[in-house]
């Protein structure tokens, strides 16, 4: 009988075009994604926030297949994790605002006598927006179900030798036989607005560690890239976001041939499938680049795979 369990947590993404509207409310109902003190007001911002998404997001949808990639890709990878953890470990996964939801994978888990779950936020990068709020979300779920196991949890990656090795070889991948400098290389990271960095939240500082740390490995591979940017993508509303956006970044880009990182995610989902290779990838044509071209998130990828094993060992250790 297992004694561990391993749980991926990841924001998630509708699994049909009526979970749409669930995912909005959940998200927006979030004190880390919309941080004022007064609940109420986060409440009355979030619906009006949600009813003016639904039906534009659920378009964006449809074009996606009537859901999210997200599930089905997480799915492989748990799938992929078991196997090579063995049937000692019971791996399992939970989204933020959409099933399977942390209750439910609790309830999976407890129906056997495990000691000790480890927690493993697939984000490379902590931010209170992510990270936190997986966190936070299955320890409070796990806790009313009056369970008793150690949660043992990570709350950042990214150094991760193997997980970055994933990253650079789906970057040769997307450039294949062309030359690396006949493009510029742009770390595309999910921007956050200022006030919550300013608060103390430490997400830019990880991206830009990050970048660093690549950018040593491209190096290292030779893989000379004409320039190497970072920017920030999907902002919403009025307010200050990180900067520069990816829309102003490419903009100032030689218009030639451009590769595009998602480095703050590991699983696509439609930020990296529709918002990347769809809604960015009009504006660099009409900006007349030749080429433009998004990398892979690591998915289900062996690699990735490997990577995960060390992060458990890791906190096992």
């Amino acid at each position: 009988m297992a004694k561990e369990a391993v749980v991926l947590l990841n924001m998630g993404g509708p699994n049909n075009l009526d979970e749409v509207e669930m995912f909005l409310k959940n998200m927006f109902s979030d004190k880390n994604i919309l941080t004022m003190k007064s609940d109420l007001l986060r409440k009355f911002i979030g619906s009006m926030i949600t009813f003016s998404r639904t039906e534009s997001s659920q378009e964006i949808y449809r074009k996606l297949g009537g859901k999210s990639p997200i599930v089905d890709h997480t799915k492989s990878l748990v799938a992929k994790l078991q196997e090579k953890l063995g049937e000692a470990v019971i791996v399992d996964f939970a989204m933020r605002y959409t099933p399977p939801f942390a209750s439910d994978a609790i309830e999976k888990i407890n129906a056997t006598e495990v000691e000790k779950i480890y927690l493993i936020p697939l984000y490379p990068h902590y931010s209170t927006t992510t990270t936190k709020s997986s966190l936070e979300d299955f320890e409070e779920q796990y806790h009313r179900y009056g369970a008793n196991a150690t949660l043992v949890e990570i709350k950042h990656f990214f150094e991760n030798a193997t997980y970055n090795r994933t990253v650079i070889e789906n970057i040769k991948k997307s450039v294949g036989d062309d030359a690396y400098g006949d493009f510029d290389l742009i770390f595309s990271a999910h921007g956050l607005p200022k006030k919550i960095v300013d608060a103390g939240d430490v997400y830019e500082k990880h991206i830009n560690k990050h970048v660093d740390i690549l950018k040593a490995m491209l190096e290292g591979e030779g893989m000379t890239f004409h320039e190497t940017h970072l920017a920030y993508q999907s902002k919403v509303g009025p307010m200050e976001w990180l900067k520069p956006s990816l829309d102003e970044k490419l903009s100032v880009v030689r218009n030639k041939g451009v590769v595009i990182v998602p480095i703050a995610f590991t699983i696509d989902n439609s930020e990296t499938d529709y918002e990347l290779d769809v809604e960015y990838r009009e504006i660099a044509e009409k900006l007349g680049f030749k080429e433009y071209r998004v990398v892979r998130c690591a998915n289900d990828d062996a690699l990735f795979v490997d990577a995960l094993c060390e992060i458990y060992e890791k906190m096992r250790s």
